[in-house]
């Protein structure tokens, strides 16, 4: 044996020094020193970044209420007297504003419907040669919309009539997803009053990827729904009458409100004048066509009263009376100063009530 070998100190035992099988225990006990990152746990508070955008937005639209809750106000009452308006009136009168309603956001949307195609086309699906049927179908759609029918929360694809195809790519963007996380911010709107939570549904319409070609109808037929949800005699909450200057797209929240309820005001006040007309006219024809015998007087009134335009044809699909009949109640009330014909041409012939 080496006598030097023999002589050497023992260090196994020295504190100090620390084998390859030791080490993991070892730096176990050294609390100080960082662990692997894939172990830590996430359990830190959220930054200011985390919040999510939708919240975000709803605040926006929750402060632009506030700033103009005078004026919400006063609009929703004037949208809750329209309401109790419709409840105590003849059935025909929200036909009525739904077919007035439905052409002037014709012409907001571009297509430029006029009332008397209109009428026809939607009594009778006729449509002349200059017609678009495209346009005509989708300004349809929005007075069936307007006339009923189950809203925009219960199915949004169905209300739109849209459908994802089924053979769609896996890559592209399904419409029910876009579809879906409008709806959710609305859901997540649901404490701002239903005319504030109109107006940002609509203007969030084409940044959740709902609009077709930069097409508003559907996202202004969809608001008008929403903003009289809390009805039971107004389907809809009028946006177009007499004007759409509320549904400009542009500016901060609080202003595109403030544009959304001036326009509003200005749309049921119109809404309200010309059902008033309506009342006054509808008591006067039957003062005066009391005389008449048969049942086509008091149809062809209710028809007229009903419809904002009236040809021969229409009225002798809506009354369920002859040609002839017809046409000779409708001169009698034109000789009366009751209807006047709007059209002046010999064929397609529309009257409207005279106030």
């Amino acid at each position: 044996m080496n006598p030097q070998a023999s002589t050497l100190p023992d260090d196994s035992h020295d504190p100090l020094i620390t084998t390859e099988g030791d080490e993991e225990a070892h730096e176990g006990d050294l609390w100080f020193l960082p662990g692997p990152l894939q172990d830590e746990p996430d359990d830190l508070p959220p930054g200011p970044r985390s919040e999510p955008r939708d919240t975000a937005v709803i605040d926006d639209w929750a402060k632009a209420e506030a700033a103009h809750a005078a004026r919400l106000a006063r609009v929703a009452g004037r949208l809750g007297a329209l309401d109790d308006r419709l409840l105590r009136g003849p059935e025909g009168w929200r036909h009525r504003l739904a077919l007035i309603e439905a052409a002037d956001l014709s012409w907001f949307a571009g297509d430029r419907v006029s009332s008397d195609r209109l009428a026809l086309w939607i009594s009778m699906r006729l449509s002349g040669a200059q017609d678009d049927p495209n346009a005509l179908a989708r300004i349809g759609w929005a007075v069936r919309r307007l006339i009923g029918g189950p809203g925009p929360k219960a199915d949004l694809a169905a209300f739109l009539d849209r459908r994802d195809p089924d053979n769609i790519l896996a890559s592209a963007e399904r419409f029910e997803d876009r579809a879906g996380g409008w709806l959710c911010v609305m859901a997540a709107a649901a404490g701002l009053h239903p005319i504030t939570r109109a107006c940002m549904g609509f203007h969030l319409w084409s940044l959740a990827g709902l609009g077709q070609h930069d097409d508003q109808l559907e996202a202004a037929v969809t608001a008008a729904r929403i903003a009289a949800s809390d009805g039971s005699g107004a389907i809809f909450a009028p946006l177009a009458m007499g004007g759409a200057g509320g549904l400009r797209t542009s500016g901060l929240p609080a202003e595109r409100l403030a544009r959304w309820l001036d326009g509003m005001n200005s749309a049921i006040l119109t809404a309200m004048r010309h059902l008033d007309d309506t009342e006054t006219w509808g008591a006067r024809a039957e003062g005066a066509m009391s005389q008449l015998s048969g049942r086509t007087p008091a149809a062809l009134r209710s028809a007229l009263t009903e419809w904002p335009l009236v040809s021969a044809p229409m009225a002798e699909v809506l009354t369920g009376a002859s040609r002839a009949a017809v046409q000779r109640n409708l001169a009698w009330m034109e000789q009366r100063g009751l209807i006047r014909e709007v059209t002046q041409q010999g064929r397609f012939r529309m009257w409207r009530i005279k106030d």
